[in-house]
C-alpha cells in the first residue's frame, strides 16, 4: 500500500488532537499560559484597563480582558518605564491604564451575567498613576457608581496605588455604570476594574438593598502568616482583598495549621485568614482598635458597620472555654449574650448596629472565660443610604444621560413620569457628522417627544416606528441628510429584477380588479333581484362621502386655512368649500395635539360606518405625512354652547354600543335648521357586550365638567352650594331672564347631578335621561301654551326652534 503524504498525516493528527481536547473545554490562548479552561472565573468581570490583549494572570488564575468592550472613550497608556508597579498581589495589572482627558464624565458599562435576579456584587476599582504622562503630578477626581458618588480618588505618590471597593446590592439593574468625573484637579484615569458576584445572604443591611451601599474602609487579616501584602483569589472564592497586618500593639499572634470549613453563614472566609488570629496578652487585657489612630479620618456625618470574624484555632485544655464580649467605643456590648467560641467552628458577627463619626471597638474575655479574647479578621464599611434616583435603565446607555444634573449629557432633556422614573424626552443629535442607518433604539424611547437628526450623513430608510411616532407625539427633524430616503419606495432590489416584478404585479392587480368588478356587479344584481337598496356614496344633499383628499386639495378648499371656525384638543377647524359649492368643516390635526393620530383613525372609522340624522357626517379625510385632516358636513349655526337624541342612538341603537367620552355642548353642532348633531368622535369607544368590565369612566375632553348654566370651569364647586339652598333661579343662565318652569329646571338639574355620581352604578342610562328631559320639556310647553303636548312622539330638535 502506498504511504500517505506527510502533510496529510500531520493534518490528521491535528484533527484528532482538536477532537480530543475541544470537548474538554481546552484551547490555546497565549504564550505565558498555553492552555486554560474556557470557563474562566464564572461570573467575574475582570478588566485590565489599557491592556492590549486578554490574558490569564499566572499568580491568581484570573482571566483579564481589555477594556475595549466596556468603554468608548479615553486613551490607553503604559506607566513610565522608570516606575516599577509589579506588586505580587496584582502581577502586571498596574502597568497599564486608561486616561480620560476629554469630557466631564466617562463611564464603564458592566453587565453581570447573573442578570437582574442576582443581586449582590463586590465592585473594585484600582488606580496606579505611575507617572504615565511624565508630569510627576498625581490628579484628584471623583468616582461614581451610577449617579451616586462613591469616592474621591487621590493617589499619594507616583509609585503608589489606590483601591476603591464597594458592595452593591440591586434587584433591578441589568447594567452597572462606573464613572470617572473630572473635578478640574487633573485628568481622571483607571488601571483596573473588577466585579465579583456575592451570595445574596451576606453583607446585608437593615435598609432595602436598592437604597444602600457599603463602601469598604478596611478589610484586615489581623495576624496573617502570608508573605504577600494581600490574600485574594483563589484562596478567597469571592476575590476579596484581605490586607495582611501585624502592627497592632499588645496583640499576640496565634497561628495553627488546621482545616476550617466556612460556609455562607460565616461569609466563606479563606482558610489562610482563619488559620491565624490575634489574642490579648492575658485574660484581663482586651483587644482594642481605634480606626482613626491608624488610617484616615472618617466622615462625621456617616454611619459605619463592622463585621467581626472568629475561629477558635487553639485546642484548649479540657473544661476550658474561650468566651468573648464585644463593645463599641462606649462600654455598650453589641451582643445579647457573650459568644462561646468552639474549636474549628468559625463564626461571623454581622452588625445589627452602626457607629457614627469614628470606629472604635473592644473585644474582651467574659467573666466565665478561661482564655483571653481572640480575633481572626474584621471588615469596616461606610453605609450610604437614600441613594439618588437614576434614569430608567431602558434609557441608560453609556452612563446615565440625565443625572447627576451637573454631569448630564449635552443637548439631552429629561423628565419623570407618574412612577418618578426619569426618561429622556428630547434628544438633539443634529450636525454631529453621524453616518449609517438610523439606530433602532431611538424608536424604543417611549417618552421621547423631540428628536433632531438634521445635518448628518444618515443613509437608508426611516424606521417605521419613528414614522408612526412622528404622526402622533414625536417632533422629528431629518432635513439635510442627503442619503436618507424619506419615502416608502426605498429598497435595495437589483435593477434587473424590476421589469419582472412590475410585470407580475401588473398581472396580479389586473386579475384582482377584474374579480372585484365582477363581484360588485354580481352583488348589485342580487340586491335588485331581492328588492334591496344599493348603498350610495352620497348624502341627501348630493355630497360624495368617504372621499380621499390630498394635502393640496385641503389647502385649496380651505383657501390656505383662511377661516378658523373652531378649536379643540385635536386641532383647529377651518371653513371649506367644495367644487360644487357645498360648505364643509375641515378639522386638522395639529403637531401639539393632545389627542393625536389614534383618535384621527378612530373618528374616521366610526363615521364611515355609523350613520344617524343626529350625528355629524364625515365627507372625507386626508392621511398624508404632513397633513391629517377630517372633512365634515358644515353646521351653519355652530355649536350648542354658542346658541340634545343622537346620544341615545350611540348607546342603544348601535351594535356594538358606542361611548362618546367627550360629550359637551361645544361638541353638539346645529345646522341651518337648528337640528342638533353630535361631533368629535376621536375618543369614542365601542363595547362588544353589556358584560364588558373594562368600560372607562374617565372624561377626556377639553373640560372635565359639563358646560351649562352659562358657566364653564369648576361648575360643581359653584352649583352644589346653590342646590343645597334650593336656589334654582341663581343656577339657571341669566339669559333666560326668569322665563322657565322652576319644577322643570329643578328636575333637569337633578338629572345632571345624577350623571356625575362618583358611583358609576348610580349613573342613569341615556334612555332614562332622555325620558326625564322630555318630561322637563313638556312642563315648559305647558307653561308656554297652557296645555299639555306630548313630546314622546316627536323629536326634541323639531320643538327647539319654537
Amino acid at each position: 500500500m502506498e504511504r500517505a503524504p506527510q502533510w496529510i498525516i500531520s493534518l490528521s493528527l491535528w484533527v484528532a488532537f482538536i477532537q480530543l481536547f475541544l470537548p474538554l473545554g481546552i484551547t490555546m490562548l497565549d504564550s505565558r499560559n498555553i492552555f486554560t479552561t474556557i470557563d474562566k472565573n464564572p461570573g467575574f468581570i475582570s478588566i485590565d484597563c489599557g491592556a492590549k490583549s486578554d490574558y490569564s494572570d499566572p499568580q491568581t488564575g484570573i482571566w483579564y480582558e481589555t477594556d475595549s468592550n466596556f468603554v468608548e472613550t479615553g486613551t490607553n497608556f503604559k506607566v513610565h518605564p522608570s516606575i516599577n508597579l509589579n506588586y505580587p498581589s496584582f502581577g502586571g495589572l498596574l502597568n497599564t491604564l486608561r486616561s480620560f482627558p476629554e469630557g466631564k464624565r466617562n463611564c464603564y458599562t458592566l453587565k453581570p451575567k447573573q442578570g437582574k435576579h442576582n443581586n449582590n456584587y463586590l465592585i473594585r476599582a484600582i488606580f496606579a498613576y505611575g507617572n504615565y504622562d511624565a508630569k510627576n503630578q498625581t490628579p484628584i477626581f471623583d468616582l461614581y457608581l451610577g449617579v451616586n458618588r462613591w469616592a474621591t480618588i487621590s493617589v499619594d505618590d507616583v509609585k503608589d496605588y489606590y483601591i476603591a471597593e464597594i458592595i452593591h446590592s440591586t434587584s433591578t439593574a441589568h447594567t452597572i455604570h462606573v464613572c470617572l468625573v473630572n473635578i478640574l484637579s487633573g485628568t481622571p484615569f483607571i488601571s483596573a476594574l473588577e466585579l465579583r458576584p456575592l451570595s445574596n445572604s451576606i453583607y446585608q443591611t437593615p435598609w432595602p438593598s436598592s437604597q444602600s451601599l457599603l463602601i469598604l474602609q478596611g478589610r484586615i487579616d489581623v495576624a496573617s502568616t502570608g508573605l504577600d501584602s494581600h490574600t485574594r483569589y483563589k484562596d478567597d472564592i469571592y476575590d476579596r482583598l484581605w490586607y495582611n497586618e501585624k502592627y497592632m500593639k499588645d496583640w499576640e499572634a496565634l497561628n495553627r495549621n488546621v482545616d476550617i470549613v466556612a460556609d455562607e453563614s460565616t461569609y466563606e472566609l479563606p482558610q489562610q485568614v482563619l488559620r491565624s488570629a490575634a489574642k490579648s496578652l492575658n485574660l484581663s487585657s482586651s483587644l482594642h482598635f481605634d480606626y482613626n489612630s491608624i488610617w484616615r479620618d472618617l466622615e462625621e456625618s456617616s454611619l459605619y458597620y463592622v463585621y467581626f470574624h472568629f475561629a477558635e484555632i487553639e485546642q484548649l485544655p479540657y473544661g476550658h472555654k474561650r468566651i468573648i464580649n464585644i463593645s463599641l467605643y462606649s462600654n455598650e456590648s453589641i451582643l445579647s449574650i457573650p459568644v462561646n467560641l468552639k474549636y474549628l467552628e468559625p463564626i461571623t458577627i454581622s452588625p445589627q448596629y452602626s457607629t457614627q463619626s469614628f470606629v472604635q471597638f473592644r473585644i474582651s474575655a467574659a467573666s466565665e472565660s478561661s482564655a483571653p479574647p481572640i480575633l481572626n479578621a474584621f471588615e469596616v464599611y461606610k453605609l450610604v443610604t437614600s441613594l439618588s434616583p437614576q434614569t430608567d435603565i431602558r434609557d441608560d446607555w453609556q452612563g446615565d444621560p440625565c443625572l447627576p444634573k451637573d454631569y448630564a449629557w449635552d443637548r439631552v432633556s429629561c423628565g419623570s413620569n407618574t412612577n418618578d422614573n426619569i426618561r429622556i424626552t428630547s434628544l438633539d443629535l443634529s450636525f454631529n457628522d453621524l453616518s449609517g442607518a438610523i439606530p433602532e433604539f431611538l424608536a424604543e424611547l417611549p417618552k421621547l417627544k423631540v428628536l433632531n437628526l438634521a445635518g448628518n450623513k444618515l443613509t437608508g430608510s426611516i424606521l417605521r416606528a419613528l414614522k408612526e411616532k412622528s404622526y402622533l407625539t414625536l417632533q422629528l427633524r431629518l432635513d439635510n441628510n442627503p442619503g436618507l430616503c424619506e419615502t416608502s419606495s426605498c429598497g435595495s432590489t437589483s435593477h434587473k429584477s424590476i421589469p419582472l416584478i412590475a410585470s407580475i404585479v401588473s398581472l396580479v392587480v389586473f386579475v384582482v380588479i377584474i374579480g372585484c368588478v365582477s363581484m360588485k356587479l354580481w352583488r348589485q344584481r342580487s340586491k335588485k333581484q331581492r328588492g334591496m337598496p344599493t348603498t350610495s356614496n352620497k348624502d341627501k344633499q348630493g355630497i360624495a362621502k368617504n372621499q380621499t383628499f390630498s394635502y393640496s386639495k385641503i389647502l385649496g378648499i380651505t383657501k390656505n386655512l383662511q377661516s378658523v371656525i373652531g378649536k379643540g384638543g385635536f386641532g383647529n377647524v377651518y371653513l371649506g368649500t367644495l367644487q360644487d359649492g357645498a360648505q364643509v368643516a375641515v378639522k386638522i390635526l395639529s403637531e401639539t395635539s393632545r389627542q393625536g393620530y389614534k383618535e384621527f383613525q378612530s373618528e374616521a372609522k366610526l363615521l364611515k360606518f355609523v350613520h344617524h340624522k343626529n350625528l355629524v357626517s364625515l365627507i372625507g379625510y386626508c392621511d398624508e405625512v404632513d397633513m391629517k385632516a377630517l372633512v365634515y358636513e358644515y353646521m351653519a349655526n355652530g355649536n350648542l354652547q354658542h346658541q340634545l337624541s343622537g346620544l341615545d342612538y350611540l348607546h342603544n341603537g348601535c351594535k356594538p354600543p358606542i361611548v362618546h367620552r367627550d360629550l359637551k355642548p361645544s361638541n353638539i353642532l346645529l345646522n341651518e335648521n337648528i337640528q342638533a348633531k353630535i361631533a368629535d368622535f376621536g375618543l369614542s369607544r365601542a363595547f362588544a357586550n353589556d358584560n364588558d368590565t373594562h368600560l372607562s369612566t374617565t372624561l377626556a375632553g377639553t373640560y372635565a365638567v359639563t358646560e351649562a348654566c352659562g358657566k364653564v370651569n369648576h361648575i360643581l364647586q359653584w352649583v352644589v352650594p346653590l342646590i343645597e339652598k334650593g336656589d334654582i333661579p341663581n343656577i339657571m343662565d341669566p339669559r333666560f331672564e326668569g322665563n322657565f318652569n322652576t319644577t322643570s329646571a329643578q328636575k333637569a338639574i337633578e338629572v345632571a347631578m345624577s350623571c356625575i355620581s362618583k358611583d358609576v352604578v348610580l349613573r342613569p342610562d341615556i334612555s332614562h335621561i332622555m325620558a326625564e328631559l322630555k318630561e322637563c320639556l313638556n312642563l315648559e310647553i305647558i307653561m308656554i301654551h297652557g296645555s299639555s303636548s306630548s313630546v314622546f312622539e316627536s323629536d326634541i330638535t323639531e320643538i327647539l326652534p319654537r
